[in-house]
């Protein structure tokens, strides 16, 4: 047999008995293709952005509409948004991701340490810090005297070179009994450094050693950042004779051991 064109005409493709033919669907292109689970993907695609186009098409038109309507002078109602565009970041959108972060950074400290700070127990852990007193207080050495633990309603202040410090949280090692009652109320800055109690009661630095001042830092800045202690203010000394004699070295002969690496320490290991 032969077409209209005078060719012979294709015989029929037999059909296979085991795989039926698939329906005909249109894949991105527009061209016919069975529908078959490997094709899929791409027709899906295909519905896909078609449905897209249109949705677009459908804002640009609602754009456009809201625009005459302006032009008119008519009420444009409520601004068409298109939340599959791009939009600027905002200061709402820094401050999520911000609490986020910090969400996700607590999380993990709590997971991997068991504490949400990471185990940090520093000068920023304690609320003081961020609301301190109105104002730092003066003292004489005699109001300073008042706080040296022996009336239990009184907090107890310690001075060191001047500053004074609130030590009432270590009250058991800065109070009556505790191994370090011998500087609350008073500003010994001499033993602090020198360790010799009994003979530098007093906050006479001079002669230090460029060494001994440092350690005399260390303490400072132990006081300063420390998360249980916090300072109150700062305490008036009478004059110093220059004439005077430099108090005694209770350990002459011994080699300096320099600033301590750590805060004081009771046996049990509490500051």
């Amino acid at each position: 047999m032969s077409d209209n064109t005078g060719k012979p005409a294709e015989a029929p493709q037999p059909q296979d008995p085991i795989r039926p033919p698939s329906p005909k669907i249109k894949d991105a292109y527009g061209r016919m293709v069975p529908d078959r689970t490997s094709n899929r993907p791409f027709t899906n695609w295909s519905e896909w952005k078609a449905k897209e186009d249109a949705r677009r098409a459908d804002v640009a038109r609602q754009r456009k509409e809201r625009e005459e309507r302006i032009a008119r002078g008519e009420e444009p109602g409520p601004e068409i948004v298109d939340p599959t565009e791009p939009r600027d970041l905002t200061l709402i959108d820094l401050v999520k991701v911000l609490v986020f972060m910090l969400v996700a950074t607590a999380l993990a400290g709590q997971f991997f340490v068991g504490s949400p700070i990471w185990g940090y127990d520093g000068k920023w852990t304690n609320l003081r810090t961020y609301w301190p007193q109105d104002s730092m207080k003066t003292f004489s050495e005699k109001q300073l005297k008042q706080f040296d633990g022996t009336d239990p309603t009184k907090p107890i202040y310690l001075a060191l070179d001047g500053e004074v410090f609130d030590v009432s949280a270590g009250r058991h090692t800065y109070g009556p009994g505790g191994s370090y009652h011998h500087f609350a109320g008073v500003d010994h800055a001499r033993a602090f450094v020198t360790g010799c109690f009994k003979e530098h009661k007093t906050h006479d630095i001079r002669g230090f050693t460029e060494s001994q001042i440092g350690s005399l830092n260390h303490w400072k800045d132990f006081f300063r950042t420390s998360k249980k202690y916090f300072k109150v203010g700062t305490i008036l000394h009478p004059p110093i004779d220059p004439n005077s004699p430099i108090p005694e070295d209770c350990k002459q002969g011994q080699k300096d051991p320099g600033p301590p690496k750590t805060g004081p320490k009771r046996s049990s290991g509490e500051f």
